[in-house]
Parts: structure tokens; C-alpha cells; sequence
């Protein structure tokens, strides 16, 4: 190899050049701001979905109160950030969904698996949910909450007492968690992740 002080030039130019280059391929992939989607967290009241938040925000979940109107949270996921708005699920305040159906991404619907008497009623605001207009389509993730209670009823059995193997319009999962313990959680947050992914290419 020539190491004449002209060919020495030339090599540290070229180092220099080259590593310019990869510093600006770098800064490039680090601002490529992450993907948002918009989901919506909807559910009857007291069936977790605000511990589910706070447990996907990494947040404590040892006080809880109601929800009156609306929690929103950013959760960053796999290049996505997540924007999830969590709507109080009293009867009150269930006819004011529709308000926040618009651009949404992804459905998560949270039921409690141990309230058994109100399987019904959660049962037909599913369905509701479903024959919207606005939500025509989009993906839902169904999270079979409170495993954790030795009452809870397994997801398998909430899926056949929804009905759930009719729904051809959409891709959709049930997904067994504990909102308390995190059990669960993540797995179908994986799932949202894919939906999204394969719904936006």
C-alpha cells in the first residue's frame, strides 16, 4: 500500500466524507418522528380501563377513581406513539362515545371478566360499537380483564358469549390480562402494533 503523504490525504478525506455521511443517515432516523395512532379505550365503568392506562403509561395504579369524562395518554410502542383516549363508561356518559369515534386507529374494548350479571350489557354496547359508521372497520382488541379474580371468567368463554366468530369485518382479538398485575397487557398491545402496521401498508 502507498503511503505517500498525497494518498494519506486522500484516505482521511474519504474517512471524513464517510463518516459525514453516516452521521447524517443517523440524524435522519432519529428525527423520523414515530407513527401516531389514535385508539380509542371504551368499556362499561369499573371494568379497569383506567388502571390498563396508567399500567401501559407506566404510571402508579394504586389510587383510581372513576372516570368523569376523559383521560388521554401518549404511550410509545414498537415506532409508534400510541394516543389513547380513555372515555368514562357510566351509563350517563356512554351516549357521548360517538363524540370521539372520528380518525380512529385502533378500538380497544375492556371488559371485566368477574362481573358476570353484567356480561349483557357489555355484550350490546359491543355490538353498538361495532355497527357504527365511524368505526367501520377498525381493528379491535378486546382485553378479557381481571384474570387476576379466581371469578373471572376465561377469555375463551367471554368470546363465545359475545358472539365474536361473526365479526367479518375487521380484524379483531380477545386478549386475557390483569390490568393490576400487567399480565397480559403487553401482549396485546403487540397485537395492536401489528394491526396497525399491516392496516397502514
Amino acid at each position: 500500500a502507498c503511503l505517500c503523504g498525497r494518498c494519506q490525504l486522500v484516505f482521511v478525506e474519504l474517512c471524513s466524507v464517510l463518516f459525514q455521511g453516516l452521521l447524517s443517515i443517523l440524524r435522519k432516523l432519529k428525527s423520523t418522528p414515530d407513527q401516531e395512532v389514535r385508539i380509542l379505550l371504551l368499556g362499561l365503568d369499573n371494568g379497569g380501563k383506567t388502571t390498563l392506562l396508567k399500567q401501559l403509561a407506566s404510571e402508579d395504579i394504586s389510587h383510581i377513581t372513576p372516570t368523569q369524562g376523559f383521560n388521554i395518554k401518549s404511550v410509545q410502542s414498537q415506532g409508534f406513539k400510541l394516543n389513547v383516549w380513555d372515555i368514562g363508561g357510566q351509563r350517563k356518559i356512554r351516549p357521548y362515545w360517538r363524540n370521539y369515534f372520528e380518525n380512529t386507529d385502533l378500538l380497544i374494548y375492556v371488559i371485566d371478566s368477574a362481573d358476570r350479571k353484567r356480561f349483557e350489557e357489555t355484550g350490546q354496547e359491543l355490538a353498538e360499537l361495532l355497527d357504527e359508521e365511524k368505526l367501520s372497520g377498525v381493528p379491535v382488541l378486546i382485553f378479557a380483564n381481571k384474570q387476576d379474580l379466581l371469578t373471572a371468567a376465561p377469555a375463551s368463554e367471554i368470546a363465545e358469549g359475545l358472539n365474536l366468530h361473526t365479526i367479518r369485518d375487521r380484524v379483531w382479538q380477545i386478549q386475557s390480562c390483569s390490568a393490576l398485575t400487567g399480565e397480559g397487557v403487553q401482549d396485546g398491545m403487540n397485537w395492536v402494533c401489528k394491526s396497525v402496521n399491516a392496516k397502514r401498508k
